[in-house]
């Protein structure tokens, strides 16, 4: 379900002083901005004009923290002044993409905008950003600090090993080795094995 609001609306989706400085870029660029509910598999996404009226359109999910929304915004902008320079003759999130995205950040840190510790990570992420903030674990982490909690919902990395997990569509794994940077996990209805990110939130289940 998407949900159109005033663009003045959008301040309260924001840290405190990013409002202006986000607006000139939507403002310039004529983006026809949406904020969604909550999506499981995209925070944000972006669309190119498509020759037949509709203009440069981004999404962006609504329960986002600010940090958050405000990074996925700028990633998606990111993808917008791509697109104005090159089309679509180079890669989603290839060199062209992470020098637009580090670009844009580097307009936002340094402005007391975010906490010293999102800040941090911004800064080291600007060096090579992630295809997402959620590939990028370490920005993750940090950013997750300020997400509202769910009760018994952790990163796999941080459930005690055999510990059983519920995903976000419902199926049942028991959390098994560290195999390089991800955790080898069985699925307990088919006893196949799936690699999970360790910054992968999920749900924990008691065992009867």
């Amino acid at each position: 379900m998407k949900q159109e609001a005033p663009l003045n609306a959008l301040a309260s989706y924001l840290p405190a002083g990013t409002f202006e400085p986000v607006m000139e870029f939507i403002r310039y660029h004529k983006v026809h901005l949406t904020v969604t509910r909550e999506r499981k598999s995209i925070l944000g996404d972006y669309r190119h004009p498509d020759g037949h009226g509709k203009g440069h359109r981004i999404s962006i999910n609504g329960s986002l923290n600010k940090y958050s929304f405000l990074i996925t915004l700028l990633h998606e902008l990111a993808h917008l002044t791509t697109f104005n320079k090159f089309g679509n003759r180079v890669p989603a999130h290839g060199k062209e993409w992470k020098s637009e995205f580090s670009a844009i950040l580097a307009g936002f840190v340094g402005k007391d905008y975010l906490p010293s510790d999102v800040e941090l990570a911004v800064r080291q992420s600007m060096a090579n950003p992630a295809a997402s903030s959620c590939a990028d674990e370490d920005l993750l982490r940090v950013l997750n600090r300020y997400d509202r909690k769910k009760e018994n919902h952790y990163f796999v990395e941080q459930l005690p090993l055999h510990q059983l997990f519920r995903t976000k569509d419902g199926r049942i794994f028991r959390r098994g080795e560290k195999i390089r940077k991800r955790y080898r996990c069985e699925e307990v209805a088919s006893k196949r094995m799936y690699l999970f990110s360790p910054v992968y939130e999920v749900e924990m289940v008691n065992e009867d």
